[in-house]
């Protein structure tokens, strides 16, 4: 029988390709995400007491087009949009692939839905929106987190998102490089969800990380030349290559500075940076390439004390120029506090209140810069502050060991 988290771990793996098999047979995506979360939440109930099927996106997909089907055909102009759409889908649109096979035998759906969800009638948050909920599984609420939004702001958004594309013919559409920077902006936050979970137990969701990693690679693939997609994908192999260092055995937050580098993936350090490399030698860098370039220059520094922070200073300069971000600037804050002392990078922390105050990374920067400082009793409160803001449950563990380890 399986436990709770791995059905958890099945279905949000399951659901993006389910939704994509029922959207390219019957159309009518908002229906089509309706019958899918029907099917899931069977799954959820069933699955832990009688145990996952041996085809369990099989079952998915046979118990979502039941419930599908059961919609449609409430409706008077079902059998002439069921005998258009089945015109139109190739004779093996709609077979699950055997026990252990990922995807289905002509394409990806998932990879289509993506294209699908950043379409041009969207406004840019609604695309990223729409992606983040149906190819990244996050839950609204974990979507609002990451937009900085009320929870019930983001489902009206996603409401109002699906509305807008239903009827779209489910497809790789002709001019979706005229989409691509909505789907590298939403592929970035679909991996940062998964390399630092916003809320939960886990400080990682690796199954979102790996995803938004083989969906980044695809895109690669049809666009083999292109710098910022090639520096995206730089980016997501750079930073996950340190994902086992950065946990303890209790599942403890592990800061970089103090990660074991041994434990690094290698492997993936130097695919990143052959990528970064080729991508910077073709022209004028963008944000992913920069952001990749400083990823490169920690991983390949031999140890903490050895990095090279200058030169991650002048590139987060030239980033900053690009994407002058509140979020870029925190991160320059720190590499100026690293170069220049920590009263320097504190400064700089100081026109940032306003735009990230409500939010945990600047008070736990703070302390982090304090305690460097020796304000051991302003570390501590910023800490503390810090940890009243997060919904991480590892992180709130980090920062108030920190925050105890400066004394009372």
């Amino acid at each position: 029988m399986a436990g709770p988290t791995e059905t958890e771990d099945l279905l949000r793996r399951h659901a993006p390709q389910v939704l994509g098999a029922l959207v390219r047979r019957y159309g009518h995506f908002d229906s089509a995400e309706d019958a899918v979360q029907e099917a899931l939440l069977a799954a959820a109930e069933q699955w832990p007491r009688t145990g996952v099927p041996d085809n369990p996106r099989g079952w998915l997909i046979r118990v979502g087009a039941r419930r599908l089907t059961d919609a449609l055909r409430a409706e008077e102009a079902r059998r002439a949009r069921e005998e258009k759409v089945a015109a139109l889908a190739p004779r093996d649109a709609f077979t699950a692939p055997p026990p252990g096979a990922d995807r289905a035998p002509r394409e990806d759906d998932t990879l289509t839905l993506l294209f699908l969800s950043c379409h041009p009638n969207l406004s840019a948050p609604a695309q990223t929106a729409l992606t983040l909920r149906a190819v990244g599984g996050l839950t609204t609420a974990e979507i609002a987190r990451a937009h900085l939004v009320p929870e019930a702001t983001m489902a009206q958004r996603i409401s109002r998102a699906k509305q807008k594309v239903k009827g779209v013919r489910f497809g790789r559409p002709d001019n979706w490089q005229d989409r691509l920077p909505a789907v590298l902006q939403t592929l970035y936050l679909i991996f940062n969800e998964g390399y630092t979970a916003t809320s939960g137990t886990s400080l990682q969701r690796r199954e979102l990380a790996g995803e938004a990693i083989r969906l980044t690679r695809e895109v690669h693939r049809l666009l083999p030349g292109h710098g910022e997609v090639a520096g995206l994908l730089a980016l997501m192999l750079l930073t996950d290559a340190r994902r086992d260092a950065r946990t303890g055995p209790h599942g403890e937050l592990v800061p970089l500075d103090e990660q074991d580098r041994d434990r690094w993936d290698k492997a993936a350090i130097d695919e990143g940076v052959a990528l970064v490399t080729r991508a910077l030698s073709r022209g004028p860098a963008g944000p992913y390439q920069l952001r990749a370039a400083i990823a490169a220059v920690h991983d390949e520094a031999p140890s903490a004390q050895e990095t090279d922070w200058r030169e991650i200073l002048g590139l987060y300069d030239v980033l900053i120029r690009l994407v002058p971000g509140p979020v870029e600037r925190l991160n320059r804050a720190v590499a100026v506090a690293m170069v220049q002392g920590p009263r320097a990078g504190l400064a700089e922390l100081a026109a940032l209140e306003e735009e990230l105050g409500a939010g945990h990374r600047l008070d736990a920067v703070r302390g982090h810069l304090l305690e460097r400082a020796g304000a051991r009793d302003e570390a501590r409160a910023a800490y503390e502050a810090a940890a009243t803001k997060t919904l991480s449950l590892p992180e709130q563990r980090y920062l108030r060991a920190r925050a105890a380890r400066l004394g009372p």
